[in-house]
């Protein structure tokens, strides 16, 4: 059965003004990137409208989608999202899920979800390839089990509206700005990405220091969603893993959020690779 196929589309870099990140452009050049990145998280926001023909509006009440990103796009390039077809009917189902710019060059590939399909996720079957973190030198404190928060998050809501008045959104779904199934508006990938991310990083960012850094890989786990906008949440998690590659030292860390009444409502588990040659730790042998 043919997958589910989206349209091309060419999403934005939005973060090209933050100076010094692996989206700003003379930062990314003089790294070796062909210039300032788009954000992994962007490109989950492709998926929904693949994923609702897949799984229905449950998607976002118990989905997942789990990408390990292959190759970095930069402002504007066109990339196309696929889900494969479920082969069968039921509540718990698993199937491939990827992404790639037209000329073939594999951007994501993963894996989506439903339910509680018995195998486990891209994410979750991958060998996260630990190292003793004292060979490492940004990442050499870091531990396995370390707590991360708990913090108070709430929403941005704002954020997402101005997404879709100014079109920086790739895939809008109508349920993004007014009402839903679920009532109020819900929140796209990307802003649960940044809910389960950005404030409770905040800490260990400031650790370690200057450096660059970029998403090598993402999962979004909806367990009684979906996440709605202008809400709170409180978001924890923990290291789960570090590792390094010729370029990169390598972070995973997995995350949670809990609504008012301590339901988990959805969690992440992502990869964060710091580059070598952005670290002043690297500047000697």
């Amino acid at each position: 059965m043919a997958p589910y196929t989206g349209p091309v589309r060419h999403p934005r870099n939005l973060y090209s003004g933050s100076a010094g990140s692996i989206h700003d452009d003379a930062t990314a050049t003089k790294l070796g990137f062909r210039g300032g990145t788009v954000a992994g998280s962007v490109h989950l926001d492709q998926f929904p409208p693949l994923l609702v023909q897949a799984f229905g509006e449950r998607w976002f009440e118990t989905g997942s989608l789990s990408l390990y990103f292959r190759n970095a796009t930069t402002d504007g390039e066109p990339v196309q999202a696929f889900v494969a077809a479920p082969a069968g009917e039921g509540p718990d189902q698993q199937v491939p899920a990827w992404m790639t710019q037209p000329g073939g060059t594999l951007v994501a590939e993963g894996t989506a979800s439903v339910g509680e399909p018995a195998e486990p996720s891209a994410l979750s079957a991958r060998d996260l390839r630990q190292v003793d973190p004292a060979t490492l030198r940004m990442l050499r404190d870091l531990r396995p089990g370390d707590p991360l928060g708990p913090v108070e998050v709430a929403v941005n809501g704002e954020r997402q509206r101005v997404s879709l008045t100014e079109g920086y959104l790739t895939e809008p779904l109508d349920w993004y700005g007014g009402s839903s199934p679920w009532g109020p508006p819900i929140a796209s990938p990307s802003t649960t990405v940044s809910l389960l991310y950005n404030e409770l990083l905040g800490p260990l960012r400031e650790r370690l220091g200057p450096r660059v850094g970029l998403f090598g890989a993402i999962e979004v786990r909806f367990h009684a969603g979906p996440v709605l906008l202008d809400r709170s949440y409180t978001v924890s998690g923990e290291v789960v893993g570090v590792s390094e590659t010729p370029k990169t030292e390598v972070l995973w860390f997995d995350s949670r959020a809990h609504d008012a009444d301590g339901r988990l409502v959805a969690g992440m588990r992502m990869m964060l690779r710091s580059l070598k040659a952005s670290s002043r730790l690297y500047a000697q042998p």
